[in-house]
């Protein structure tokens, strides 16, 4: 046996080829172009060889540096895969001229079954049954004179190639001179050999095939058929063993015309004899043979109990030794569905760009190359995986096959998936009854819509958004205007967290595939449907076919909503439909929709509610306009710790301008500096807005230096600075709408207003009905009007408690003074793992800083005061906490140095925030400059010498650690 074999190939074939060989115990060698660097084959195989750029023929064509890898590497022998170099029978001279085995059949054998009309005279010598059909021909003239002679219809064929390139139907003679030309360039082009002839077209034809496999030394199997007749453009889409109805007599001959073509070239190793199946007279026709192994060879091993690459690979070394004829009995059935990165509703053109979500069905064999995060680029054939199901009758297999497309998802480009499931489930598939030209005719209506325009900044959200990992540093994002956002999707009858789109300032130009019925909500933008204007805040029907237009937001507001009955059906990410682009994750793809883009429908049938008829009254109609004032509550931070009492008079007395450089994380604001209470941040840092840490509540007003931020839901997690007020939960839509140079006034709400707001707002929704007055809750259970609602003197070893309130929903929970301390970090790990053990309903999450835990809570569920006992009841128990262990582990991970990014992530800050902020224009003089070191070197020894605890994760940038050098001199 080999004890090591490389793979010239790629995708599904090379990753089922090792492991193959991994079970055999042989070792692989995988090569790959420049585009396939992170590719599953590569990471799968015990060797890999970069053997060129992307192009196919500067890579895996070329046979000069896939001999080279095998040479460097001590390969003993190449197994092609199929595509590529598998039938070039001058690669597998050379791979003997090198002294390398290649895996497959011998040149000769490739080269007389290579051109298909060669092979239609070897199979005339061997008796296999042709339809009639011509020689090569010299012209179009000869074509036509040919085909008369024949009978309209009639097959052009190019003598050289396969996959169907080279293969078209002329149905009358005024068309075939153009057809011809066609062909014969194709032919020409993709396979450097223009030869053409003339077949006679079955008009009720299946594809059938024999798989055979030879020893090289006279004897040839039948392994079975397969019945390939699904064919779109003469490419394969569901291959299925046995073939349904065939009478045992017909499955009999056709397996020995097949051994017969095989026995008369000695062939050797896997190859394929392919048949047109006439349906209505039950003859059969010599197609062409395939001298490699064939993608659909699966199903054959499934009913046989068999695998071929092995069995190739066994031959090849001159170790396997065939079963008698008699011994191969197929059992069961089983059914081959290929998923490809493909658009159906774009005429099937082939998709590219970065896989979001990938899964796979369970206890169903898929043979794949593509996982989540996989990018699929435009280079190659693109098939993504073979999904292959068995039973012990046809129809158990087909059922467990709709089962199992059911059970697939692929999120982040346009795949065949739902036209997959359309067919699986299609009455002409259950009943056996595909031929060649059923897809042509196959109706398929996708339930999507198309981008052809997409807008500034539009993306997929849902509310409440991606809740339960800002521990974790993942924000929930979601709507910025969840109000507007949850009225839409209440309006079309859909549940609260139905995913919809976001549109931010200008909208997108959607054309519909399918009748929806939708909600464009928020700031009001002209709409239309083919020109007729769209009412907002109203269920709006649109028939397939017709193109919905949303312009700009005209005057006032920044988003708009767009809801649609079911739903914009996307895979979840960590539990949600939303968007984070920042992370790259959720939504389309983890970003901003692109112009061809294509969303899927969800199933309005599901939809738990019915339409609202007439759309909504005025008076629930959110208000927009250029001057708001929004509602917060007092803290978590405020006089006199950090402010001066007559800086909290000013920033609620003062009409804030909103900047130009806001966004989804924050909203800047323009206003007057506060004096402060603090001359700077002690050993937090120079300025006296700097803290340890801060676990951010969503719309709280953050101090970045003098300048605020409103915290939006793609912002941080945890950070350092002090946040006076967050506005309540009833009041953060207005976030989502505010735009450049509007007006901002904070109001303080009472807990109990916030309260009452809440609950009214949320009836509101429900009903679509203006509600006057709702039941006040007890103003005891809501805690006292102020930014510190409770605290714990310090006693003993015990450090001193802080409960301060952010907002309605969120409570910063602070240890001791304002220092690092790494037994204040411990307690809080207590403090949370108490709090986790209870397991108390309305808690969403938990989230630790270095001296500070924030608990994020359902009020409604879980009012304050109650919590607070709680609260109260777990420092009680908590105890001294001398002796502590907490698990961890040590984590290498690879550190930048004044990068470009980083650079220029400074220049746009200088150039749109503060160009004076004291670390620019370079970060790393700063530090130089405020640790008194004394060149640039020494910060580098620093960063890069030291280790490193991790004290907390936050931040935007997808969970960067807030973490302190284990080393004295920083």
């Amino acid at each position: 046996m080999f004890s090591k074999v490389l793979i010239a190939n790629r995708g599904a074939i090379a990753t089922r080829i090792i492991r193959t060989l991994d079970r055999m115990g042989v070792k692989s060698v995988a090569v790959y172009s420049e585009a396939d660097r992170h590719a599953a084959h590569v990471a799968m195989a015990g060797e890999a060889v970069a053997i060129g750029p992307a192009a196919a023929a500067q890579s895996y064509l070329r046979v000069d540096a896939i001999l080279e890898a095998a040479k460097q590497t001590g390969a003993e022998a190449i197994h092609p895969g199929y595509g590529f170099l598998s039938e070039n029978p001058d690669f597998a001279e050379a791979c003997e001229a090198a002294g390398i085995r290649f895996i497959g059949p011998r040149p000769s054998q490739m080269r007389a079954f290579g051109l298909k009309h060669q092979a239609r005279e070897l199979a005339l010598k061997a008796g296999v049954p042709l339809a009639p059909g011509s020689g090569l021909l010299a012209d179009a003239e000869v074509a036509a004179s040919e085909a008369e002679r024949i009978g309209y219809p009639v097959m052009l064929k190019s003598t050289a190639g396969g996959g169907g390139i080279g293969l078209q139907l002329v149905s009358a003679a005024a068309d075939l001179a153009p057809t011809f030309e066609r062909v014969e360039r194709l032919a020409r082009n993709n396979f450097k050999d223009g030869g053409v002839f003339v077949e006679k077209y079955v008009a009720r034809g299946r594809h059938i095939e024999v798989q055979i496999f030879g020893d090289g030394a006279g004897r040839v199997l039948a392994l079975g058929e397969r019945d390939c007749s699904a064919q779109r453009r003469n490419q394969k889409v569901i291959e299925e063993t046995p073939a349904p109805g065939l009478t045992d007599a017909a499955r009999r001959e056709l397996w020995a015309t097949a051994v017969r073509l095989g026995e008369s070239v000695g062939y050797e190793s896997a190859g394929t004899v392919e048949f047109l199946y006439d349906s209505d007279t039950s003859a059969f026709y010599f197609l062409e043979v395939n001298t490699r192994l064939q993608v659909e060879h699966g199903v054959t091993e499934e009913v046989l109990g068999v695998d071929l690459v092995e069995w190739m690979v066994r031959q090849a070394a001159g170790e396997l030794v065939l079963p008698a004829q008699a011994d191969i009995k197929p059992q069961g059935a089983s059914i081959q569905v290929r998923l490809y990165a493909e658009d159906p509703g774009q005429d099937f053109r082939p998709s590219s760009g970065l896989l979001t979500h990938v899964g796979w069905p369970r206890d169903t064999r898929v043979e794949t190359w593509v996982a989540s995060g996989t990018e699929v680029t435009p280079f190659y054939d693109p098939m993504l995986a073979k999904i292959i199901t068995k039973g012990e009758s046809r129809d158990e297999a087909l059922a467990k096959l709709q089962r199992a497309l059911d059970d697939t998802a692929i999120g982040g480009l346009e795949t065949n998936l739902a036209y997959l499931r359309a067919l699986a489930a299609s009455d002409v598939l259950a009943r056996g009854e595909m031929l060649t030209r059923t897809l042509g005719e196959f109706k398929y209506a996708p339930a999507t819509i198309e981008v052809v325009t997409p807008g500034t900044q539009t993306t997929v959200q849902d509310w409440p958004g991606r809740v339960g990992y800002w521990n974790v540093g993942v924000p929930p994002s979601g709507p910025m205007d969840d109000l507007s956002f949850r009225l839409a999707n209440r309006i079309v009858g859909n549940a609260p967290g139905t995913a919809g789109l976001e549109i931010t300032l200008s909208g997108p130009t959607l054309k519909f595939n399918v009748d929806a019925l939708i909600s464009i909500a928020g700031a009001e933008a002209s709409a239309s449907i083919d020109g007729r204007a769209v009412a907002y805040f109203a269920p709006v029907e649109v028939r397939a076919g017709q193109t919905l237009s949303i312009g700009t937001a005209q005057g006032t507001g920044a988003r708009m909503y767009l809801a649609v009955r079911g739903g914009i059906d996307v895979p979840p990410y960590l539990g949600s439909a939303a968007t984070f682009t920042l992370g790259r994750f959720g939504g389309h793809g983890g970003r901003a929709l692109r112009a061809g883009d294509v969303l899927h429908v969800g199933d309005a049938q599901s939809a738990p509610s019915a339409p609202a008829a007439g759309g909504l009254g005025g008076k629930l109609i959110p208000r927009i306009a250029h001057e708001w004032e929004i509602g917060v509550l007092y803290g978590p931070h405020g006089a006199p710790d950090f402010f001066t009492d007559g800086d909290i008079e000013t920033f609620f007395a003062t009409s804030w301008e909103v900047h130009y450089n806001s966004n989804r994380t924050g909203v800047r604001l323009i206003g007057p500096k506060p004096q402060w209470a603090r001359a700077d941040g002690g050993e937090a840092g120079l300025h006296p807005s700097n803290i340890h840490d801060n676990a951010y509540a969503i719309g709280a007003v953050d101090f970045t230096g003098d300048m605020p931020v409103v915290l939006g839901p793609d912002g941080p997690s945890l950070g350092g600075f002090v946040c006076p007020v967050t506005i309540v939960a009833a009041e953060l839509w207005k976030m989502g709408q505010l735009r450049s140079g509007d007006k901002v006034r904070f109001k303080r709400f009472r807990p109990a207003e916030a309260y009452e707001r809440e609950a009214r707002q949320i009836a509101e929704i429900e009903t679509l009905k203006p509600i006057a007055s709702v039941p006040a809750s007890a103003a005891k259970m809501l805690g006292a009007d102020d930014c510190i609602v409770a605290n714990r003197d310090a006693g003993g070893s015990r450090p001193r408690v802080v409960y301060r309130r952010a907002g309605d929903k969120y409570l910063l929970v602070e240890y001791g003074p304002i220092a690092l301390d790494l037994e204040l970090r411990f307690r809080v790990h207590v403090l949370m793992t108490a709090l986790e053990k209870r397991d108390l309903e309305g808690i969403i999450d938990l989230t630790p800083g270095i001296r500070s835990l924030q608990v994020h809570y359902d009020s409604r569920a879980l009012p304050l005061a109650m919590l607070l006992d709680e609260l109260a009841k777990i420092e009680d128990e908590m105890g001294d906490n001398d002796a502590i262990e907490v698990p961890s582990r040590i984590v290498h991970m690879p550190l930048s140095w004044d990068d470009a990014a980083t650079r220029l992530a400074i220049e746009k800050y200088m150039q749109s925030v503060r160009a004076d902020a004291p670390w620019c224009p370079s970060n790393i003089e700063f530090i130089r400059r405020i640790n008194g070191l004394d060149s640039i070197e020494d910060v580098k020894k620093i960063v890069f010498d030291a280790s490193y605890l991790v004290l907390g994760l936050g931040d935007v940038y997808l969970g960067a650690p807030v973490a302190t050098p284990v080393d004295p001199r920083h």
